[in-house]
């Protein structure tokens, strides 16, 4: 009984990906719908405001004052298939449909020749999935959501006419939810076992940096940015519907708990080169690197004496991904962009379950830019992003014997839109 209701907080407040993370483990990386229709392959272009985000040595180059906002929609659909299931009308199972909107908002005022300032807005890292809770690996969990908020003021310095610096700090807060079904087990008072829904909400803060480099030039464009690692304390309320519980034992299941732990994000490294082929047609490659290997274990505690402290090993490997963009200008006020990504899951497959089905996936990118007014640009991307197949264990929760009754195979499809709305003044 105790393993159950730890499980529920310790997937809750650490454990996180699912449809509106778009970035292996659970790393959002669509943040402005220029670089987006290009594959994100950005930190060497960081032509606009959301350079804050892709690469704040960008900003420097930028003129007057620009304000950006946007937002992108999300639309996964994850199927999921248990062929050892012994009854067939529960094998196939479907994600419950959602829409998720991850909204960025990016200032950069220029200071003169050298300085500009710049502020953005956006949410990297969040999960966001439901399963019905009906389905037999609920007490894995059938929904969850967390989210990131980022407040990230920089300031990029240029150091010469053709290479600048970026520096930013931000403060960051994140909130969890969590719901899964436990299962309770008197068995060994000849009473059975019973389903006891569970949910958790908690949330936390912390404090990180990012920095970047470029070097512009008319043809060739070098860039790299860094977003540093955080942990984030995560507290929260963890409650236990026990109505179904025998009244003679139901005074002995502890009801509430506040449980926390501490989640350990990654660096990451991007490197990336531009290169314009001709006045009109722009060339972009970017290399990132995600040390996903803080994430190896986690340990929960909790303020309710009955429930035991849990130090849970993940060994997550670190991650890589490439990306690549084009970008054609038919003329000033017209540009026609297009991308492609390959992204690896840093998640091994012992690990996985219904909230977290990574997978190695291709994505391709699309879109245009359009100059309303002199001092109106409006941008849309589009993404179709179809995830490898993968058969996981789903963490043996319905090992039999030597028969894993929950061994299943996920196949996930994400569409993205994109836009963003930029004002020059």
């Amino acid at each position: 009984m105790k393993k159950y209701i730890v499980g529920a907080v310790l997937i809750c407040l650490v454990l996180g990906r699912a449809p509106v993370s778009q970035g292996a483990g659970f790393l959002i990386y669509e943040h402005g719908a220029a670089a987006m229709a290009m594959g994100g392959a950005f930190v060497a272009v960081a032509n606009d405001p959301s350079a804050v985000f892709h690469n704040p040595a960008g900003i420097a180059f930028l003129k007057g004052t620009q304000v950006s906002v946007g937002t992108t929609l999300i639309w996964s659909a994850s199927q999921l298939t248990l062929p050892n299931y012994p009854v067939a009308s529960q094998r196939e199972w479907e994600q419950v449909k959602q829409t998720f909107y991850p909204s960025t908002l990016y200032l950069t005022q220029s200071m003169g020749d050298r300085v500009t300032l710049g502020f953005g807005f956006f949410t990297p890292y969040g999960l966001g999935a439901e399963w019905p809770k009906e389905n037999p690996l609920r007490y894995l969990g059938y929904k969850d959501d967390m989210k990131t908020f980022f407040f990230n003021p920089v300031v990029a310095v240029k150091l010469t006419d053709n290479v600048s610096a970026g520096f930013g700090v931000s403060y960051i807060y994140s909130t969890v939810m969590f719901k899964l079904v436990d299962l309770l087990d008197f068995t060994a008072l000849r009473l059975g076992k019973y389903d006891a829904p569970a949910s958790l909400e908690g949330d936390g803060n912390a404090w990180a940096f990012n920095a970047g480099l470029l070097y512009k030039t008319d043809k060739l464009s070098l860039g790299f940015n860094w977003r540093s690692q955080f942990d984030i304390k995560y507290s929260g309320d963890l409650t236990l519907d026990t109505s179904l519980v025998p009244a003679p034992v139901r005074p002995a299941v502890p009801t509430s708990a506040v449980g926390e732990t501490t989640f350990r994000f990654p660096n990451i490294f991007g490197v990336g080169l531009a290169y314009n082929a001709t006045e009109k047609l722009l060339l972009s490659a970017d290399f990132h690197y995600i040390n996903w290997k803080r994430f190896d274990r986690y340990v929960v505690t909790f303020d309710n004496p009955k429930i035991a402290t849990m130090d849970i090993e993940q060994n997550w490997d670190n991650s890589w991904l490439l990306r690549g963009g084009i970008q054609y200008a038919f003329s000033p006020k017209f540009a026609l962009r297009g991308g492609l990504i390959y992204d690896t899951t840093p998640q091994p497959e012992e690990v996985t379950d219904p909230l977290l089905p990574d997978a190695n996936r291709f994505a391709l990118t699309g879109g245009f830019g359009i100059n309303l007014t002199g001092h109106l640009v409006l941008d849309l991307a589009y993404q179709y992003e179809p995830f490898n197949d993968r058969t996981v264990p789903n963490r043996h929760v319905l090992q039999v014997g030597s028969i894993n009754l929950g061994e299943g195979t996920y196949k996930t499809t994400a569409n993205l839109l994109g836009v963003s709305l930029r004002f020059v003044f």
